[in-house]
């Protein structure tokens, strides 16, 4: 409804003895009409709040009862009968005049030149607007009521502050239920330019408690009603604000601040009017700015436990469980001296700390985050706030951690600065538990260790001999000469390092440097040739050969793909076989989606991105190198994760590589890894490109749902994961499958998408699985998708395993030899 006359208009109240008068406009409405917004949401009256007999013009949500005001226009001049006009001047001025003509409240506002002829529009958003009526501009406001919110916030309104006018937009509480003039809370957002915004309630100067915060999508601890409700954040030069939006017809959400200092957050049920509540802030005890001090973090039990971070110590006399009167302080049990050894202990799950004395960074990755503040010495801590897909953005503590707390569903991730001394204590601990247990053990077996020494010297050396004589007298490990010269340097360019090289970049083999260890042997870090690399050292003990020496060589040498791990050259003499790649920091897939701690470090962005990329891996394996390969053992365990967390395909020591028309093979020993192998491999030694499809398959539900398809048995059916996937697909419950870590924080499309694929990848027919190239563009299309048939499973049991030759190459690889 449109309140408008060429120079003014006046709005005359009806004379009633009700606690709601309506605004009657000569022109436009019959006496006794409300000004109802376009959809009838919203109406704008006089109203007087219950047993109060002041008069105020405000808005409110239609047919509901008790009536819920969302804004007040003269809150601190209520009128004191119910005479009164409301007047719009030709200059843009919205006012209201008592009985005597006495201004009572005003817009203050002013149309930019006298061309404008000014209206006022009750918009269906509940926002009161003055605009010229000839403007094109739909948002082209002289003024509007949301840039004044009052103890309410609704849909598309916001709150922030306007570096250019200054103007801030918070929340101030009523006095009381029967007086809306501004009360003692406050809820508003602490924006300064490089600092995090963040929303505080405050009682007259104090503050009392810290919501949030923002993490991209939504505020930490807050109640989010579906998938298509967005909070959306403005951070720039000009102006940095926050946006409440939500986008239904069949309700409306309300954040309202009570004058007893809480948020209520309740919905509107559109069709039948009733009220619905869903959320009190602050939610608990917890929710107490600073209640656990500095470094201290509090979980929501009753009463409130506090307890120190990793590496602090408290040291405050107040019990810990009753921290209420605030004295509970921790210090570090051990300084900080910025050595290089200095590291970070990470938390998960919890409500970041206080932002005041942090530094934020919007285009920062969270790697480039922990370099930033690892060549700081005055940063304590460091965390990327942002849980989206973007999931850019760097937070810099520099000072005391304050108001941490558990959020277990919406939490975020936290890198706490720790001294050297005390991340070595942690190692040490583990290190003196573990010599006692070897103690113990070794005292109790003293008797046998003569014994199972000459047992096991015996066997070494008979299989050596064996060895020597298999390989015609062939010196260790070493290949031979020839056969180098012939069969490697022909087959590829990669540099042959010596081991006086190699070891004087891993510092002699120093322990310091090893990252782990496979099937092959020990990998060690290094500096080669000013780059860091990862040096793989074929052991004495291993049960792989040369044979995979030598392929691993000659295939990867000739492969160039980014998500290939790069093989940068190679030792190999009679004292020595070593393998140098690129350096991934990151380490293996299998090192995040299978631990409990870290898993929640990939977020769906994350895996969506590791399954994409593997995915192309494949694709350029098997269709545009030359010739096509076939890994054979393609398992998370064998993905390496670069700085950026972009998978590379590693490992092709048991790769077989096919010439011309060739598109598989058959074998009498199996290699691979249990729970990876397709059945027609594992059975009938019969391997093919879609071997590795169906590899990728297990993979990508492994991803998906962060738990291993082997030794995964479902508690309800007793399915493995391929079985336990394939009934949630007939069910219809995809996203049961996704790891719980995720917290609900994934595109739903891009989950169902990917376990579809998976499912058809691990279709027990090997020509019923896609080719890569299909998986491919699959993952990148929006179509639709053949529907899968049932999974091949592999089962680990006697009737495979039976009266067959194992031979293990890591403990999770299965060879079989087959009679003819």
């Amino acid at each position: 409804m449109i309140l408008s006359s060429v120079i003014f208009f006046f709005l005359l109240l009806t004379t009633s003895s009700s606690s709601l008068d309506t605004i009657t406009v000569h022109q436009n409405i019959t006496d006794g009409e409300t000004i109802s917004s376009v959809n009838e949401r919203y109406e704008l009256g006089f109203f007087s709040p219950g047993s109060s007999k002041n008069r105020y013009l405000g808005i409110w949500f239609k047919n509901t009862t008790p009536l819920s005001v969302i804004w007040v226009a003269n809150r601190e001049t209520p009128l004191k009968n119910h005479l009164g006009t409301v007047k719009l001047d030709s200059l843009g001025h919205l006012s209201i005049l008592d009985g005597a003509g006495a201004v009572v409240w005003s817009s203050n506002s002013s149309a930019p030149n006298t061309s404008v002829k000014p209206i006022a529009q009750l918009l269906s958003t509940g926002n009161l607007v003055i605009k010229d009526e000839v403007s094109l501009d739909e948002d082209d406001f002289i003024w509007q009521s949301f840039d004044y919110p009052c103890d309410t916030i609704v849909s598309g309104m916001k709150m922030g502050k306007n570096f250019i006018t200054g103007r801030e937009m918070y929340l101030t509480s009523w006095k009381n239920e029967v007086d809306p003039s501004p009360g003692e809370y406050i809820w508003r957002y602490l924006m300064v330019k490089d600092k995090y915004p963040q929303e505080y309630l405050w009682k007259n100067s104090v503050m009392l408690h810290r919501f949030g915060p923002y993490n991209g999508d939504e505020f930490s601890g807050q109640t989010k009603y579906n998938a298509i409700d967005k909070d959306i954040m403005v951070l720039n030069e000009e102006d940095m604000h926050i946006q409440f939006t939500h986008y239904s017809t069949q309700y409306a959400i309300m954040f309202k601040l009570t004058p007893g200092g809480k948020v209520n957050i309740s919905h509107l049920i559109m069709h039948n009017h009733e009220w619905i509540q869903d959320q009190f802030l602050p939610n608990d005890k917890c929710d107490e700015y600073g209640l656990c001090g500095p470094y201290g973090i509090c979980s929501s039990v009753t009463p409130p436990y506090c307890e120190c971070m990793k590496g602090f110590e408290q040291i405050s006399t107040t019990n810990k469980t009753s921290p209420g009167n605030g004295t509970m302080e921790c210090r570090r049990s051990k300084p900080l001296n910025c050595g290089v050894r200095e590291g970070f202990v990470m938390y998960s799950s919890l409500k970041l700390p206080d932002t005041q004395n942090a530094v934020y960074n919007r285009s920062m990755s969270l790697q480039e985050c922990q370099v930033a503040c690892t060549n700081n010495c005055s940063c304590t801590a460091y965390a990327n706030p942002n849980i989206t897909e973007a999931a850019v953005g760097c937070l810099l503590w520099f000072g005391d951690l304050i108001d941490v707390r558990v959020y277990q569903q919406t939490g975020q991730d936290l890198y706490v600065r720790m001294a050297d001394s005390e991340l070595l204590d942690a190692h040490s601990k583990f290190s003196r538990k573990k010599r006692v247990i070897i103690t113990v053990t070794l005292s109790i077996s003293a008797g046998f260790i003569g014994l199972i020494l000459a047992l096991y010297i015996w066997s070494r050396k008979m299989k050596k001999r064996s060895s020597d004589v298999e390989r015609k007298g062939r010196p260790g490990k070493a290949l031979d000469k020839d056969k180098k010269s012939n069969s490697m340097k022909e087959n590829t360019e990669l540099p042959l390092f010596t081991l006086s090289q190699i070891s004087e970049a891993t510092n002699k083999f120093d322990v310091k440097n090893k990252l782990g260890e496979g099937g092959f042997g020990p990998v060690y870090k290094g500096i080669l040739e000013g780059q860091e690399v990862a040096v793989k050292l074929l052991s004495t003990s291993s049960r792989q050969g040369v044979d995979e020496f030598k392929n691993e060589v000659i295939c990867i040498g000739k492969l160039q793909h980014r998500n290939l791990v790069k093989l940068l050259g190679y030792c190999n003499d009679d004292d020595g076989t070593i393998l140098v790649y690129e350096y991934m920091p990151n380490k293996s897939l299998d090192t995040y989606i299978f631990d409990e701690n870290l898993k929640s470090q990939l977020n769906w962005s994350h895996r969506f991105h590791i399954i994409c990329g593997i995915a192309r891996g494949l694709l350029y394996l098997h269709q545009d190198s030359q010739p096509t390969v076939v890994h054979r053992d393609l398992k998370a365990g064998n993905i390496l994760l670069d700085l950026q967390m972009r998978p590379k395909i590693s490992d092709f020591g048991l790769a077989r590589m096919f010439d011309g028309q060739e598109s598989e093979a058959n074998t009498k020993r199996v290699v691979g890894t249990l729970g990876y192998i397709s059945p027609e491999y594992a059975v009938n030694g019969v391997f093919s490109t879609k071997s590795d499809i169906f590899s990728f398959g297990v993979l990508v539900l492994e991803i998906v749902s962060g738990k291993k398809n082997r030794g995964f048995v479902d508690e309800d059916h007793n399915d493995n994961l391929l079985g336990h996937a394939w009934r949630l697909y007939n069910e219809n419950k995809f996203l049961e499958l996704v790891d719980t870590c995720l917290h609900k924080s994934y595109s739903v499309s891009e989950v169902v998408r990917s376990v579809h694929i998976g499912l058809l990848c691990v279709q027990h027919q090997a020509e019923d699985r896609p080719n890569a190239q299909f998986v491919v563009d699959m993952l990148d299309g929006e179509g639709s998708l053949p529907s899968p048939k049932k999974p091949g499973f592999f089962v680990q049991g006697s009737e495979i395993v039976s009266n067959s030759v194992l031979h293990s190459i890591n403990g999770l690889t299965l060879s079989q030899i087959h009679g003819r």
